[in-house]
């Protein structure tokens, strides 16, 4: 089959055939690109936990130089400790880094709405594609002289247009199932990140309490001498 011939089937579809490439290429690249951002998103996030658990203590001189050397997203974690150091209390930090971690959702799944969009629109262009097709395939049987076995040819050169859309679909839809699921993985190193950061600095300000009272007697033994 050469390129005249598949020009000559992709006109019968109405010009369907000439957008699968198109699709075809949308899926291939947006799942190429958030697979690369994902993945280094995915190392990216457990070298953090790993650098945070090996911290002595999250005060802001060991915890800044991690934040700084740390791109988003988990970035912004790190750095709401040095941004609110008067926030105390385990169960309000814990809620200022859940809001931090909703605002960086959205950076994860950037661009998966068009793979989810193509998935569902290339079986259904297929689809259409395929009925402008058997139109020109009965339109065989208006001239009798034409062979009756020429519609049964026809027929097949439509579903093409079908099958085009359902590779493409399927393609999609083991690609969006990849990408979410390491989306949800990374989601959950944020996670991660916010439990250890409120466990250590609740820790961390039960210290702090247990210094200054252990120091108050000292205080005042200076004072009465």
């Amino acid at each position: 089959m050469n390129f005249s011939q598949l020009a000559q089937i992709a006109a019968h579809s109405g010009g369907i055939l000439f957008i699968m490439p198109i699709l075809l290429l949308i899926v291939l690249w947006v799942s190429f690109e958030r697979f690369l951002y994902l993945n280094r998103m995915t190392h990216l996030g457990e070298q953090t936990a790993q650098a945070l658990d090996s911290l002595p203590d999250l005060r802001p001189s060991s915890l800044s130089p991690l934040a700084e050397s740390t791109p988003a997203p988990f970035k912004p974690l790190l750095e709401v400790p040095l941004r609110y150091p008067q926030i105390q209390d385990s169960g309000r930090l814990s809620e200022v880094l859940q809001e931090v971690v909703m605002r960086q959702v959205p950076t994860l799944d950037r661009g998966l709405w068009i793979l989810d969009t193509t998935i569902t629109l290339a079986p259904l262009l297929g689809l259409l594609g395929t009925i402008v097709g058997m139109f020109h395939a009965f339109q065989v049987l208006n001239n009798v002289s034409n062979n009756p076995t020429a519609i049964t040819g026809n027929v097949a050169e439509a579903l093409l247009a079908t099958a085009a859309g359902l590779v493409i679909a399927i393609i999609g839809l083991v690609t969006f199932n990849g990408l979410h699921n390491r989306m949800r993985l990374v989601v959950h190193q944020m996670e991660t990140l916010r439990t250890m950061l409120v466990n250590r600095l609740e820790g961390l300000s039960h210290q702090q309490a247990l210094e200054s009272s252990s120091a108050k007697p000292v205080y005042y033994a200076a004072q009465e001498a």
